[in-house]
């Protein structure tokens, strides 16, 4: 995949300990990337980073914080990366309500400071910015919104990122010429083995019926774009792919998401991951106070006719696909690193059969 545009090249990530970082490190090692990690201790019990064993798999895993910039320019300067995928970011919506100077600082000016230390780094070449379905101006409407739609966010998380998108915006206009290119991403829920963070509606189920409690979800009937790890991130691949090859007119927004429908309803999705994994209650709580959208979708038109990019998983096999590694990993009764590389080894089969069906 890739045309092996990523064998040898050295790739740099941000947030590299997290759920996405942490399946986007193996896969590129997978792909003969060389490999840099930056990020926050992953304090997270358990951990996919340290399940896997990826401190040992990635080159380089640097502790680090992106708002240190002093250490965050001196490690890439010395590194000198091809390419830079940047994933840190406070990304709870919940805890943005709680920490909101702390959401600003990581999401926004953390982004800059990577874009800075990037464009004097001057090895890069290619910068993929990781944002959020959660970018838009949400009002709520039944059509995906398109990547020429108005930024916002009613949450300081999401608006957070309505600002990182502004700021990349104006920064590729005023700082990045020919040879350097920037794009960002745009995906919607996100899920996959390995994801423990708090207040994430699966981690939360899988927690729950593990402990052998009830599972409390709130807001039962909020619309999502639900999609399996690797859907966003074989186009965040793909993009950096186009940017690598010095195609400019990918350096842009993005949307990544599934067909309408895997547009569930969160409560269905709840219900769905305790029929695979064959017990679980559900039991519907208030929502504690804080504003949360109903509905959000995305038109992924741009990326399928630009970049050739569409899912590959319906939300069904991304819920068979999540819930069995969970459950692997608990029953411990595999390999869960040999697992979660079969789980991409499968999906880039599955890409390879659309294609050739595609053709024919």
């Amino acid at each position: 995949m890739f045309d092996d545009i990523y064998k040898n090249k050295k790739v740099f990530i941000t947030g590299h300990t997290g759920f996405k970082g942490s399946w986007l490190s193996l896969w590129l090692k997978k792909s003969g990337a060389v490999v840099m990690g930056y990020s926050l201790e992953n304090n997270n019990q358990p951990s996919l980073f340290k399940s896997l064993g990826l401190n040992e798999i990635v080159d380089y895993s640097i502790t680090g914080n992106i708002l240190d910039t002093g250490k965050l320019e001196k490690t890439m300067a010395e590194f000198k990366p091809d390419i830079i995928f940047h994933l840190a970011a406070q990304p709870i919506v919940r805890l943005s309500y709680i920490e909101p100077v702390l959401t600003y600082q990581t999401n926004v000016i953390g982004t800059l400071n990577v874009l800075e230390a990037a464009r004097k780094a001057e090895s890069v070449r290619a910068f993929v910015n990781v944002t959020t379905d959660k970018c838009y101006e949400n009002k709520e409407i039944n059509k995906g919104y398109k990547e020429d739609d108005p930024m916002g966010g009613y949450d300081m998380y999401s608006s957070s990122k309505g600002c990182v998108e502004i700021m990349s915006s104006s920064y590729r206009r005023s700082f990045l010429n020919d040879g350097f290119y920037m794009a960002t991403a745009r995906a919607g829920n996100v899920i996959g083995g390995g994801d423990w963070a708090a207040d994430r509606l699966i981690p939360d189920c899988i927690r729950a019926i593990n402990d052998n409690k009830k599972i409390e979800i709130r807001n039962q009937n909020a619309v999502r774009p639900w999609q399996f790890v690797l859907e966003p991130l074989s186009g965040y691949m793909l993009l950096g792919q186009k940017l690598l090859e010095g195609n400019g007119e990918f350096a842009r927004g993005f949307n990544f998401g599934p067909y309408e429908d895997s547009v569930l309803k969160v409560g269905e999705v709840a219900k769905k991951v305790c029929e695979v994994y064959g017990k679980g209650e559900i039991v519907i709580k208030k929502s504690g106070g804080f504003h949360e959208a109903n509905l959000l979708m995305l038109n992924i038109d741009a990326a399928k006719k630009l970049l050739g990019w569409e899912p590959s998983y319906d939300a069904d096999t991304a819920i068979e696909k999540t819930v069995g590694w969970y459950k692997h990993f608990y029953d411990k009764d595999i390999n869960i690193f040999d697992f979660t590389v079969k789980q991409i080894e499968e999906y880039k089969e599955n890409i390879k059969w659309m294609k050739s069906c595609a053709i024919r």
